[in-house]
């Protein structure tokens, strides 16, 4: 008769067979009989947890990774897997805690540093995932998604000269990365170079067509360089792909209006709104072009709310007091600009038309106090 440890070893040998061949479930049930006969078995507890991962069983994967530990606390693999089930289940600090033992017990995982460092990125800890991007890629120089991770961290933190050569060195490890391109085009566009962008959009787009945010991002690109035909282009076929984007709408909207079709841009700014109700910037460009179409009551109504989305958005105010002006509200309007040049006391525009408003109302002293400040900030701000 055979030894219960034997038939044990048989059972994880065919589960390592019917893994090999994508038969998760197979193997799990042979990782089972093999923990049944040898209830100690550390390594089919790991293995039979990373089945479960491939099923997307993040949490019965983590259960087996903690019986895998308990057998064998020097376990570094097992911590590292356990590590990335929780990152999947959202508990980022605890997979911190889980790779801080693998390299612990391993002080040269590469992917442990790596993914410590994407833990803490997901933390908004970008220098701490920098560190640990640093090291991984000191330990493994070929490592494509490490330069890449630390190429967005920098972009993150307004670094976009070392994220464009992070993103330059992980394209040439991995030329299909596609979005490593994105990220490069992104940080070419903060540059300035909108040009660059597009041509590193075209490229990741190329890899991955069905990215919507890819359109999105080129898009803007293209809206930078004046182009909104191209603009509206990108966008109806990020939208197309991806429907509930606010932002899209919203940057549509925009390219719109620029192309004087107000109508449809007024359109895209309400489904910006009914997609995201706290859309503070989609209230004040879709007032503005309600105010550019002689709708002022329409037009106040939206900076009302993007003013209360925002207490601080000085345009907003600014804006308003140019409906009120309309609608014959000249004490409102005045009360409107005085928050306008509160919040921005260079606003030239501002004390210029307080200063109408006041002449109007008789103010004639007043009138001429903001026409001389509007002059001093802006000297040409009578001949537009």
């Amino acid at each position: 008769m055979k030894k219960p440890e034997r038939d044990a070893e048989t059972h994880f040998k065919w589960a390592q067979d019917k893994f090999r061949r994508g038969d998760d479930r197979g193997a799990i049930a042979d990782y089972d009989r093999a923990i049944e006969l040898n209830p100690n078995y550390a390594e089919a507890y790991f293995l039979r947890g990373v089945a479960k991962e491939g099923l997307g069983d993040h949490d019965s994967a983590k259960a087996d990774y903690d019986r895998a530990i308990e057998f064998n606390p020097n376990y570094a693999d097992a911590y590292f897997l356990r590590g990335a089930a929780k990152v999947r289940l959202g508990d980022y600090e605890g997979a911190i805690a889980d790779y801080d033992w693998a390299i612990e017990l391993n002080p040269n995982y590469a992917d442990a540093y790596f993914l410590r460092g994407r833990a803490k990125g997901s933390l908004g800890d970008d220098r701490g995932a920098i560190a640990n991007y640093d090291r991984a890629i000191e330990l493994n120089p070929e490592h494509a998604e490490a330069y890449y991770n630390r190429g967005s961290a920098k972009s993150d933190l307004s670094d976009h000269d070392g994220a464009i050569a992070d993103f330059d060195r992980a394209i040439e490890l991995k030329p299909e990365h596609a979005e490593a391109y994105y990220g490069r085009g992104f940080a070419k566009g903060v540059l300035g170079d909108h040009d660059g962008a597009i041509a590193d959009y075209d490229r990741g787009i190329a890899f991955k067509p069905d990215d919507a945010e890819a359109y999105f991002l080129r898009g803007i690109a293209k809206f930078r360089l004046g182009d909104y035909h191209g603009t509206i282009a990108d966008l109806d076929r990020g939208v197309a792909l991806k429907p509930e984007d606010a932002e899209a709408y919203y940057n549509r909207g925009n390219a719109k209006s620029k192309l004087d079709d107000h109508e449809g841009a007024i359109a895209d700014y309400d489904r910006a709104i009914e997609l995201n109700p706290n859309y503070a910037e989609a209230y004040f460009f879709r007032g503005g072009t309600k105010g550019f179409l002689d709708d002022h009551d329409g037009a106040k109504a939206d900076f009302d709310w993007a003013i209360e989305l925002n207490s601080n958005y000085a345009e907003a105010y600014f804006l308003r007091g140019v409906a009120k002006h309309k609608l014959g509200d000249y004490h409102g309007a005045i009360a409107d600009y005085d928050r306008t040049i509160e919040l921005n006391p260079d606003d030239a525009e501002a004390y210029y038309y307080r200063g109408d408003v006041k002449y109007e109302l008789g103010d004639h002293e007043g009138a001429e106090a903001d026409r001389k400040r509007a002059i001093e900030l802006d000297p040409e701000i009578e001949d537009r």
